[in-house]
């Protein structure tokens, strides 16, 4: 049966048409919420995001904190649905006793991140901002670089996006090593790639790349121990979440030159913003690559990601599941 007029609350820019012709299509009445320039939801303060989802059925969210009190205060909604794959910011467990579901848009956006990383890696790796801003000022000597092409690669972390990070790495014939919970037999005979522990991933990699979720296990996972035991010329590239690595340790590291780079798509600073001058000073270096926490946000990656965050919201509000990878919170089972 199709909702009656389910409200849906669309909290995210970006949202395309393809996305709500198809919540149009199940009956939802779609409300884009109305964000001053500038801003996002994760800027909402509890009372703001309480006026935005009166009487929501369904609600797509970008980076909101989704606290028990704000689950609390709406009782009429159903379905959170993250136009993205983290959900640290969500309380899950009060979704789940509160008797809501909470999904991901498991598998939009792994082409979008792995494209980037790769784009790091390899802006980090030539050298291209220092090159173009001294060409900017005139100065148009050669600034000499390194390969990604059969370097050692280490990968924090084996998701969805870390295996796609691997299918690309393959054209660069490099060494891989990853570390991960949960080594897959089958992915290392498939791709070769090497399963080690984290010292070891540190000690040999020429890029270290984070794929790991954002979990009081993994934060400040790559701290200034962390940073000590890599190569004097490694690049750590971190596309995953603000909080994997120490951003003041890093910032000492670069300062000092103990590695030769990073590339940043996350930041400390977009939980905590007593690091935001950590990370500003981070941003100024010339062998620092940094983007807005944008890495799934291409128009590809962005369609598909809010197709699959709309496909989850209509088959909740239709009394079906919604893909079994996408969910990670289901309040209306009851044990």
């Amino acid at each position: 049966m199709k909702p009656d007029r389910a409200r849906v609350i669309v909290s995210q820019r970006f949202f395309d048409e393809a996305a709500i012709r198809l919540l149009e299509g199940a009956g939802c009445e779609v409300v884009q919420a109305d964000l001053p320039a500038g801003q996002a939801d994760g800027d909402l303060s509890h009372d703001q995001l309480v006026a935005m989802l009166d009487g929501a059925d369904g609600w797509i969210v970008g980076h909101a904190r989704v606290t028990r009190e704000l689950l609390a205060a709406l009782p009429q909604l159903q379905i959170v649905s993250r136009r993205g794959v983290g959900y640290e910011r969500v309380d899950t467990a009060a979704a789940k006793q509160l008797g809501k579901v909470v999904c991901i848009a498991a598998g939009g956006n792994d082409a979008s991140v792995a494209d980037h990383t790769i784009a790091l890696m390899l802006a980090v790796g030539h050298r291209f901002r220092e090159t173009q801003t001294n060409m900017i000022g005139g100065d148009w000597s050669i600034v000499t670089g390194t390969d990604l092409f059969r370097k050692t690669v280490g990968i924090v972390g084996l998701g969805r996006i870390g295996r796609s990070l691997v299918q690309r790495l393959g054209g660069f014939e490099t060494r891989i090593l990853v570390t991960t919970p949960t080594p897959d037999p089958d992915f290392a005979g498939r791709t070769g790639v090497e399963y080690t522990d984290l010292d070891t991933l540190l000690r040999e990699s020429d890029y270290v790349s984070l794929h790991a979720p954002l979990t009081p296990e993994t934060r400040f996972l790559i701290d200034a121990d962390a940073l000590a035991r890599m190569k004097p010329g490694a690049v750590l590239i971190n596309a995953a979440r603000g909080g994997l690595v120490d951003d003041a340790a890093l910032l000492d590291a670069l300062l000092a030159g103990r590695i030769a780079g990073a590339g940043l798509d996350t930041f400390v600073s977009e939980a905590d913003p007593e690091y935001r001058a950590i990370s500003q000073r981070l941003i100024e270096l010339p062998n620092v690559i940094a983007t807005p926490h944008a890495a799934a946000s291409t128009r590809e990656g962005l369609e598909r990601t809010n197709l699959v965050a709309a496909q989850c919201v209509v088959s909740v509000l239709t009394g079906k599941d919604p893909p079994p990878r996408c969910v990670v919170a289901d309040g209306r089972r009851r044990l």
